[in-house]
């Protein structure tokens, strides 16, 4: 089990890093045009992986005794991932103005950018520690739904990278640099996969509520950062389109989820 969920957590990272990295070889105005897509099928794949797959998980491993502490854990979840982004650590991680961080004012000083690129990095690497926890709980607790949050995660990981390699440009690394930089953050990835393994692993009876809180840190994800931005665009095609995909991320992931249980 820890050889998959190594494999997995690197797999996530790298993926998500190079896919992005492609994304910003796209001359501008395309990469400006397929952004909100990426954006609006990764806010269907958080919901569905936390609605769908998460949570029925983590209520089905507490039982019928332990739905309280389901919901209580949920709450506190998002009351956390609230505080962190108030402390400026998640919202560097998953702006959702995505174009915004390709846009800073060239004005600012060169130090500044690169305070700023090195800040994106630091709450880039702890998020990924923390998507590591998750992928390797679920895990632990089932193999397909460890499948399941892989994928979620790799989803929404990538709008994010595209947003922190135009921050590390902006600051004047070079396009080799600001992929190795994002790829070594990224594979923080594995160490919080190796840490939730041997930390977890003495108390499997507290999974269900590492469930809860996972699944509160994606419904915030799409909740408070991606779905505000996807209002910035409300004209009736960016909508339709919008709802569309974020249909299709919910559909895909309960597909895999009732094909994973034979339902």
């Amino acid at each position: 089990m820890l050889t998959t969920i190594l494999f997995a957590t690197a797999a996530c990272g790298l993926a998500s890093a190079l896919f992005a990295g492609l994304i910003l070889l796209l001359p501008a105005q395309a990469r400006s045009r397929s952004l909100p897509y990426l954006v609006s099928f990764a806010t269907g794949t958080l919901l569905g992986a936390a609605l769908l797959a998460l949570l029925p998980h983590a209520i089905e491993g507490a039982g019928v005794d332990g739905a309280h502490g389901i919901g209580l854990a949920l709450a506190g979840g998002l009351l956390a991932f609230f505080v962190l982004e108030k402390l400026v650590l998640w919202r560097h991680c998953h702006g959702h103005d995505w174009e915004a961080h390709a846009h800073h004012d060239h004005n600012r000083a060169d130090a500044r950018d690169r305070a700023a690129a090195w800040l994106v990095l630091a709450g880039d690497g702890l998020h990924n520690l923390l998507d590591g926890v998750l992928i390797a709980a679920a895990f632990m607790t089932d193999f397909n739904l460890g499948v399941v949050t892989t994928l979620a995660v790799a989803a929404h990981e990538i709008p994010q990278e595209i947003g922190d390699f135009a921050v590390l440009l902006n600051a004047g690394f070079s396009r080799a640099q600001a992929l190795w930089l994002n790829l070594a953050t990224s594979l923080t990835s594995v160490a919080g996969g190796v840490i939730a393994w041997f930390a977890l692993q003495p108390v499997l009876g507290a999974l269900p509520f590492v469930l809860a809180v996972a699944a509160a840190s994606l419904l915030y994800v799409a909740v408070a950062d991606l779905i505000p931005g996807l209002h910035r665009r409300f004209d009736l095609r960016s909508s339709v389109a919008q709802v569309a995909l974020i249909g299709l991320g919910i559909a895909v992931i309960g597909l895999l989820e009732n094909a994973a249980h034979g339902h």
